[in-house]
């Protein structure tokens, strides 16, 4: 599969809701907030309410990529872009376009489409089921990058709630800090997907604009970016909490999907095949963390198939 060409053409054929003239488009903006939703209807309006509440000193963009929901969500994405035409641009996918599956593998276009579309300076990034709640918070991180150019993407503290209940939740923060809150490769790759919550990342477009192939076939989106960021500087943090991450929000959420064992098997090959693709791009100047990051990826793996042996073993033991 051409990803770049798909890429490209799927770009240059969408069309933006209510047309590319409003005030939004009219202005450059400092920072594109980038919001990828499908089926968040229970929690799109937190999100954009988090994003709008912003209190800056220079413009910034809303960059909505709307996936074909059937739940409510696209109608009150509309809602919002129709109230808001000088912050909202907003994109309606179609399911069946941004959504691509050949040899088994599935493609998700829309964050990919969504991210091109940005215009901004720095992007920051917040999914339809996250939301933001401090109002400083592109401030502080836009003032963090603009006194430190030897970083190329700054994160901050977040909180972590399960089953949508505010009470039963944990602080995502790193657990050592280096004494000038700058973080290296080595941080990113061993940390991994974890070593930072998606929506506190905010970077340097220009970073980005050039993907490895590497990038391009790996089964998640996160990772990748913060290693790519990763490679082009220093990673900076602001240790204030400024943002909310549901964990299993949906029914349909990544970690529910995980439980499926042709699935997770799938799921752990390829990201050993994204760790391989990464190390090479490298010229494998990271290779021992590489290799340190892979031997536990194998290990986690094992052990939940292990657990999930044993749950299938109890399942049909007859009392």
């Amino acid at each position: 599969m051409n990803y770049s060409k798909i890429l490209e053409e799927l770009f240059l054929k969408q069309e933006e809701y209510l047309g590319n003239n409003k005030h939004v488009n009219n202005i450059i903006p400092t920072v594109s907030v980038h919001v990828i939703t499908y089926q968040h209807v229970n929690y799109i309006e937190d999100c954009l309410k988090g994003i709008l509440m912003q209190k800056t000193n220079f413009p910034i963009e809303i960059v909505i990529g709307e996936d074909e929901s059937e739940d409510g969500t696209r109608e009150i994405c509309k809602k919002y872009a129709e109230e808001y035409p000088n912050k909202i641009r907003l994109f309606l996918r179609d399911r069946n376009k941004s959504v691509l599956k050949e040899n088994g593998q599935t493609t998700y276009f829309n964050g990919k489409l969504t991210l091109k579309t940005c215009r901004g300076k720095y992007i920051a990034l917040c999914e339809g089921d996250d939301y933001w709640t401090d109002p400083l918070k592109l401030q502080k991180q836009v003032d963090f990058l603009e006194k430190n150019p030897d970083c190329s993407l700054c994160f901050h503290a977040s909180k972590s709630i399960r089953n949508n209940n505010p009470e039963n939740y944990s602080i995502h923060k790193p657990k050592k800090l280096p004494a000038d809150n700058k973080f290296e490769m080595k941080h990113a790759i061993l940390g991994g997907g974890g070593f930072m919550a998606t929506n506190s990342m905010l970077f340097f477009k220009e970073y980005i604009e050039e993907r490895p192939e590497w990038m391009n076939e790996a089964p998640v989106g996160d990772l990748p970016l913060m290693l790519l960021l990763a490679s082009k500087g220093k990673i900076g943090y602001i240790d204030d909490v400024m943002s909310v991450y549901r964990v299993m929000s949906s029914a349909s959420a990544w970690s529910a999907s995980m439980q499926n064992r042709a699935r997770r098997k799938k799921h752990h090959c390829a990201i050993l095949k994204m760790w391989t693709g990464f190390d090479n791009w490298t010229g494998k100047k990271y290779h021992r963390f590489v290799v340190r990051k892979k031997m536990k990826n194998k290990w986690n793996y094992y052990k939940w198939q292990i657990k999930h042996l044993q749950l299938r073993i109890f399942k049909n033991i007859k009392l």
